[in-house]
């Protein structure tokens, strides 16, 4: 069973019709029983960090996963906030991350490498996955998903870095590390290049 961590960050809808389409026994909840669980987990949002930290915090969601993924071994994807979630911190607040990443969360400039950026960066674009990423299996070499976000994740440690982008420069749009994985993007939203990342990741064993 695949559990959606629903902590009040979005709409967690798309993601749970895109895992039954594919056949996944899902659920979407924020209850700490079924949470233990479950034998996946995934973490979305939409938002602000210091936000979605109060909101894990005070739905006692945090001891949970640091138990079920850290001590325990469970995959576990974060999805755009999610991602940034897993990191140290972020520039756009105060509150500490779940830290699972030794990395930070900074916000896009407004000019990088010369080129003005529109913020937040929003749309279509490519992902450069690397060798061996298990989420990108099976798929083409043209990948592209959909993003919305003003933010991105910075990696202490490049080899945690399975994805990038390019907007403006380069940036990690991918992370992974053991069985915990982020992406900036929003598969649910990115018709059969995210239906097969989901599909990777409800087929990790």
């Amino acid at each position: 069973m695949i559990a959606i961590i629903d902590y009040n960050v979005g709409n967690v809808g798309s993601i749970e019709n895109i895992l039954k389409r594919i056949g996944s026994d899902v659920v979407v909840t924020s209850e700490l029983s079924v949470l233990r669980e479950a034998e996946k987990l995934i973490l979305p949002g939409v938002g602000s960090f210091d936000y979605g930290m109060k909101n894990l915090q005070e739905l006692g969601i945090i001891d949970v996963l640091k138990e079920k993924v850290l001590n325990l071994g469970t995959p576990l994807l974060g999805i755009c906030l999610g991602m940034q979630l897993l990191t140290e911190g972020s520039e756009e607040g105060t509150l500490p991350g779940l830290g699972f990443f030794k990395a930070h969360t900074k916000k896009f400039p407004s000019h990088w490498s010369g080129q003005k950026l529109n913020i937040p960066h929003m749309g279509w674009n490519y992902v450069h996955a690397t060798n061996g990423a298990q989420l990108f299996k099976n798929s083409s070499e043209d990948k592209r998903f959909y993003f919305v976000h003003s933010y991105f994740v910075e990696c202490v440690d490049k080899s945690d870095i399975i994805g990038t982008t390019e907007y403006g420069d380069c940036f990690t749009s991918a992370i992974g590390r053991d069985r915990i994985f982020g992406v900036q993007f929003h598969p649910e939203k990115s018709h059969k290049y995210g239906m097969n990342l989901l599909k990777n990741f409800a087929e990790m064993v």
